[in-house]
């Protein structure tokens, strides 16, 4: 399992719109073939900050995913709306749900 996590600081009067993009893009991914899992959290302590949590069988479904339209259009709906750089960290699964790895 390759799973992916993104924080994302977004600007206050950018909430919604990023939402709305977010939550398209990740309808879309989850239809993908390779994605096993897409999560979008908003923090509690900060309704700016968000985490999406992405797993995918492998590292090649994740580099699928970057191509796809939705994942494009999605890039460039919401670059407006950070207020900073988002924060991608790659993981490998050791454990995921009831299986190893």
């Amino acid at each position: 399992m390759y799973v992916v996590s993104v924080t994302i600081h977004v600007k206050s009067d950018q909430i919604a719109p990023f939402i709305e993009a977010t939550l398209d893009n990740a309808r879309h991914t989850r239809q993908e073939p390779g994605n096993v899992r897409f999560d979008v959290l908003q923090a509690e302590d900060d309704p700016n900050r968000f985490l999406l949590y992405e797993a995918y069988a492998t590292a090649e479904d994740f580099a699928k995913h970057q191509q796809t339209p939705h994942y494009l259009r999605w890039r460039e709906r919401v670059a407006e709306a950070m207020a900073q750089p988002r924060l991608g960290i790659k993981h490998h699964s050791l454990f995921f749900g009831d299986s190893e790895g």
